[in-house]
């Protein structure tokens, strides 16, 4: 069978691009190699990763926010209640700020103040998610919009043409316009096409594990930095996680023992706290690497597949949701004729500097948690920094992709960034207006300038004339499908620049 778009790897990303792509009006087949989507490494606490601002606003902007809410391990809004509560844990916990390299920031501390276009909403929060639950929802939502989602099938190689690929998966063979690797780390995607993996070798090894312990008493809470590392305890119930600087030494096909864990956390800790047992456990190291390019030919990465970093800072999972709501509209619209193939080459121009940026983050706190007396130096200076607000401000901003812009033509400020969740007088949201994945002309007025202009192109974008609550002095709004502000205007709107920016973005009429 012949579809649109071939898709490798059935995690959060690739779902969450076959549902982009297939809300357009694609035809998308994900081939999953794992014939089981339920896995004790990615349930529950084990699998925990959290969701930033970025990602909650995709979810929201389609329809999604309330069942990841409803699915998640933890949640809190932006509001000021004082914690959150770890469900099934029956205990509440001050907000989470994050962590930079194991040193906690206050959220009191923080001052988003002078962010002159938030407009608190639904999106406005965050929280806990286990991979599985996740990657669960994506896949009803995916098979709901009509994508085949094969599991135990998984990709061998591949044969391009100028017209498309021809994917073998085993016994199989899938016909496609496009194939999209979003096949994890170990990409076979990526290693079939002969893309370029730069970056820098690991410095130590990481690991994740459900444990009792005889004497949890011997460990203190939450991130602890150490002599030889650092330990962290929890959240969740019989969470450890530790990393130890030993130059990645660790064979990571060697199988994780009671006794071999137990000795890393002795070492890691300096304690002799001793482990009762251990029902799972799994390793990782600061192996930072990135794709030089997301696309050759007809082929691109996303997700992991694009760049491999540590789990410090929590980036990975966001930074791949980030690539397929930035990819999913654009390749839509590259095959459906609507635009020029330059538009399917902005997706490496923006999205690869957001890796970069995610690997540079991660290999900061690797360079701080190093144990020698230069780290530890740099690290208590970071450490004093984080009591000064504009400091704090700068790290959760980070953390959380408040601060994430674009670098897109238009002299506005608010050009690149995420559109604020603007509230017309009835009370819908823009977000809400985004669950049909087009992109949005907002004209905050009843004059009707821009009426003509907001009938074209209503397959790929939605107008709506209407006073809002507050408009942050804006009269007119261009909106992106992945939400961010293509052009935007706070005085009369020129119907030209208007036309201009559509034309950019969405391409002609046809």
């Amino acid at each position: 069978m012949s579809y649109d778009v071939v898709i490798a790897g059935g995690g959060p990303v690739g779902l969450f691009l076959a549902c982009e792509l297939q809300l357009a009006g694609v035809s998308v087949v994900v081939l999953e190699r794992m014939e089981d989507p339920h896995s004790p490494l990615k349930a529950g606490w084990m699998g925990m990763r959290g969701l930033n601002f970025p990602s909650v606003e995709a979810f929201y902007r389609r329809g999604l926010l309330e069942e990841v809410r409803a699915a998640a391990l933890s949640w809190t809004s932006a509001g000021p209640e004082p914690g959150m509560e770890l469900r099934g844990t029956g205990t509440t916990t001050p907000r989470f700020a994050g962590h930079f390299a194991g040193i906690m920031l206050d959220i009191a501390t923080v001052d988003f103040s002078d962010r002159q276009y938030v407009i608190p909403g639904p999106s406005a929060s965050g929280g806990m998610v286990s991979l599985e639950s996740l990657e669960l929802l994506l896949a009803e939502r995916a098979v709901a919009l009509g994508v085949d989602l094969k599991r135990g099938v998984e990709v061998t190689n591949f044969t391009e043409s100028e017209n498309g690929v021809t994917v073998d998966a085993g016994a199989e063979s899938f016909e496609g316009r496009w194939l999209v690797g979003c096949d994890g780390g170990r990409s076979a995607v990526r290693k079939l096409a002969g893309f370029e993996f730069e970056g820098t070798e690991p410095e130590f090894i990481g690991y994740t594990a459900a444990v009792k312990l005889v004497d949890p008493e011997k460990l203190r809470p939450g991130f602890n930095l150490t002599d030889t590392g650092m330990y962290i305890n929890g959240p969740g119930p019989d969470r450890i996680g530790m990393l130890e600087f030993d130059d990645a030494k660790f064979d990571r096909a060697t199988a994780i023992t009671l006794e071999s864990l137990q000795a890393v956390l002795r070492r890691v800790s300096g304690t002799d706290v001793t482990i009762a047992s251990m029902s799972v456990a799994s390793s990782y190291t600061d192996h930072a690497r990135q794709a030089t390019t997301y696309r050759k030919g007809r082929v691109l990465l996303a997700g992991d597949a694009a760049h491999v970093h540590s789990p410090l800072g929590g980036q990975g999972l966001n930074t791949g949701l980030g690539d397929a709501m930035n990819l999913g509209w654009k390749l839509a619209a590259t095959i459906k004729g609507w635009v020029p193939g330059g538009l399917l080459d902005s997706y490496t121009e923006e999205r690869h500097p957001i890796g970069a940026r995610a690997l540079d983050w991660t290999r900061a706190q690797v360079a701080i948690m190093r144990p020698d007396p230069h780290a530890r130096a740099i690290a208590s200076v970071i450490r004093d920094l984080m009591q000064t607000r504009d400091a704090t401000t700068y790290f959760v901003g980070k953390i959380s992709g408040v601060m994430m812009r674009y670098d897109l033509p238009g002299d506005h400020p608010l050009i690149g960034c995420s559109v604020p969740d603007f509230e017309f007088e009835d009370g819908t949201r823009a977000g809400e207006l985004m669950h049909g994945g087009k992109g949005l002309l907002l004209h905050f007025a009843e004059t009707g300038e821009l009426d003509a202009l907001g009938q074209t192109r209503m397959d790929r974008l939605q107008y709506a004339s209407a006073r809002v609550k507050d408009s942050k002095g804006l009269t007119a709004v261009l909106v992106r499908p992945d939400g961010f502000v293509a052009w935007a205007t706070e005085s009369k709107p020129d119907e030209a620049a208007a036309k201009e920016s559509i034309d950019r973005w969405f391409g002609r009429g046809i």
